[in-house]
């Protein structure tokens, strides 16, 4: 940004969060947040354990958003007076501070800039993630376990709660499949641009030939169903089976038939859920992951017929939406948006806030 004078620079990201504001409303959501400050001070509202962790879920994030707004506000005022305060006393270090505050602040208004896109109709849902090894044998496995590692580190850096339903462990390494939970508003809008076929190229750890191998795993990402979208599953479309839970587990978790698994016999979905002990609390996990399932393929379902309407004719993403390229170079590219970095192991760490950016705007830009 070298030639932009700060002052100005200073002036138009204060307008752009001017901007921000109207569409988030922040008076609006103070109202809101005062609301479920009052619902939280009930002392009946964990009888419903389900309404008490939407409660203080959605209170806890409202006044995270409340703190970062006016965050901003105040540090772009004192970012103003540090290149005041520089200017006046030829200060180049106090200069170099506030330089590098400026460029903060660009980057996260931006950020927050891109939140203001998000106003699908699911958007505001929390996610139910799964994951699947495909093609590649053991790598793809080892694959998907990264995959999952890169998600979950995600979360953790915005201190969003996660909760692994599944998973299913390969024989040689890594995992065949898993379905985990971001329980966080707008983790959906945020994150359904990674659905899709991810590929990692690299060495593999797996072949005593030290060869190069291809590996693809599928991420599904989908939205927590509410009450009012009406998943209506009959039991008699069910079949239910208990089963041992296997893998790594806790004291107690994988020594009685407390696993389940649901098979939807009109969609041949099949969920299923090990991580309590209780297999009336798997079986309820396992709904909610179907249920999800459900309310997806509904979904897009009538996007499909909304493509047909504008004569796209089923116009798809395609399936293969980003590269992993370990060796013989690094390199990380999302196949539609052209982002792309040469810090490979950064990404597989959590860091792909850039990259979930992109997909953002890019389906805004396309009508996705």
């Amino acid at each position: 940004m070298a030639g932009i004078d700060p002052a100005d620079e200073i002036a138009t990201l204060t307008s752009k969060l001017d901007s921000i504001e109207a569409v988030l409303d922040p008076g609006e959501m103070e109202r809101e947040a005062a609301d479920l400050r009052e619902q939280s001070a009930d002392p009946g509202l964990w009888a419903d354990q389900d309404r008490g962790q939407k409660v203080t879920r959605r209170l806890s994030y409202l006044e995270a958003e409340l703190t970062r707004l006016s965050g901003l506000r105040s540090r772009l005022d004192d970012t103003k007076v540090l290149f005041d305060l520089a200017e006046a006393e030829n200060d180049e270090p106090t200069k170099d501070e506030a330089t590098n505050e400026l460029a903060g602040l660009r980057s996260e208004i931006d950020q927050l800039e891109v939140r203001t896109l998000l106003n699908g109709q699911y958007d505001s849902r929390e996610a139910l993630i799964s994951i699947n090894a495909q093609a590649g044998g053991a790598d793809a496995a080892d694959f998907a376990e990264n995959l999952l590692r890169m998600y979950l580190r995600w979360a953790e850096r915005h201190k969003y709660p996660t909760e692994v339903y599944d998973t299913s462990y390969a024989e040689e390494a890594g995992i065949k499949s898993t379905t985990f939970a971001v329980n966080a508003p707008y983790a959906y809008g945020t994150l359904r641009g990674e659905h899709g076929t991810h590929r990692m190229v690299r060495i593999s750890k797996y072949d005593n030939q030290g060869r190069r191998q291809t590996s693809f795993a599928g991420v599904d990402v989908m939205p927590v169903v509410e009450q009012a979208d009406h998943i209506d599953i009959n039991d008699d479309e069910l079949r239910v089976d208990v089963f041992r839970s296997s893998g790594p587990g806790g004291q107690g978790v994988n020594t009685t038939d407390s696993a389940v698994r649901i098979t939807h016999i009109p969609t041949g979905i099949v969920v299923s859920c090990q991580n309590e002990r209780s297999q009336i609390q798997n079986r309820a996990s396992a709904m909610a992951v179907l249920q999800a399932k459900l309310l997806e393929r509904r979904r897009q379902e009538d996007a499909e017929r909304m493509d047909a309407l504008r004569g796209d004719g089923g116009r798809a993403w395609g399936t293969q939406i980003r590269n992993y390229v370990l060796y013989p170079y690094q390199n990380v590219k999302d196949v539609r948006t052209g982002m792309e970095t040469g810090n490979a192991l950064s990404v597989l760490d959590g860091e792909i806030d850039e990259f979930i950016d992109a997909e953002i705007r890019w389906m805004r830009q396309t009508g996705r």
